[in-house]
């Protein structure tokens, strides 16, 4: 069984993505990882370069900053990526670069890779998702966050990155036929110094919106207001390993009163019948569960 990982990124230093984290921890579960570097105005290419790994394999690429409508930028950036995996590799593991994979679940991955890889009806895995928020103690609770995502897929070139590249799909819009497996990807996108997050929100605002939007509607301040959150609870597990030296560096200090709630009357009544029936109402579902 042959794995390729892939991703996508751009000025990770200068929004402070753990990019380097990101890859670090798919590496032991891939043959190769496949990295498209897009023109940026800091160093990530060197950042990239300097990962200590005969695995990872550069793309030098050029963001297409018109395509503003929906994200759909990402979406061509991981299309880049994913078209230069190997053609004879039977799965391609997907991470972006503010998701890491814990250690502990790479035996559960492989497991899965190797009892899926020969039914091809399998177009996919499905993982579960924490969503971190503020920082590394907080995790999103939400139901505005989504709970799964497809991040291992079969190397097939009718399948293709989806809207925002959160998701895929394949042949016309067909949602991917999944296996859910009990592995989760770390979702730190809304866990940075206050300042870097200001910055990443003017900026990344515009890869869905003109200019007047963003003017408008993106507030202008030297540090993003955490504050505005509906629900958080509090994280008891453990980060990944690779995560552990950004941890330790945190340099901004955010709490939360985790017994604040401010969902509305529909999140109460979607949060009410998950409790009893472990059913989502109204859930955005991005695939199709086999």
């Amino acid at each position: 069984m042959k794995v390729s990982g892939f991703t996508f990124v751009r000025n990770a230093l200068k929004f402070d993505y753990p990019i380097v984290e990101a890859i670090q921890s798919i590496l032991p579960l891939c043959d190769e990882v496949v990295v498209a570097v897009g023109n940026s105005e800091d160093e990530t290419l060197r950042l990239i370069q300097n990962i200590k790994s005969d695995k990872i394999r550069i793309i030098e690429t050029v963001w297409d900053d018109s395509l503003r409508e929906g994200g759909r930028v990402l979406a061509v950036e991981t299309d880049k990526a994913f078209a230069a995996i190997s053609p004879d590799s039977d799965w391609a593991f997907y991470i972006q670069g503010d998701e890491v994979l814990h250690e502990d679940d790479v035996e559960v991955i492989r497991d899965a890779m190797f009892a899926y890889k020969n039914d091809l009806r399998v177009d996919g895995l499905l993982f579960n998702y924490k969503h971190f928020y503020g920082s590394y103690d907080y995790v999103g609770e939400s139901s505005s966050w989504y709970r799964k995502e497809i991040r291992i897929i079969r190397n097939k070139k009718n399948i293709y990155s989806y809207r925002d590249a959160q998701g895929f799909r394949k042949d016309n819009g067909k949602k991917l036929q999944v296996k859910p497996i009990r592995a989760s990807i770390y979702h730190y996108g809304w866990v940075r110094d206050p300042r870097a997050m200001q910055h990443k929100q003017e900026s990344f605002q515009k890869l869905w919106h003109p200019d007047e939007w963003v003017e408008k509607n993106v507030a202008k301040a030297e540090e993003f207001d955490y504050s505005g959150i509906d629900a958080l609870g509090v994280f008891s597990g453990t980060h990944p390993a690779v995560m552990h030296q950004r941890i330790q560096n945190k340099n901004w200090k955010f709490d939360y009163d985790v017994s604040r709630k401010s969902f509305s009357f529909k999140d109460r009544i979607r949060i009410l019948v998950e409790k009893v029936t472990g059913y989502r109402l109204w859930e955005y579902r991005n695939y199709k569960i086999m």
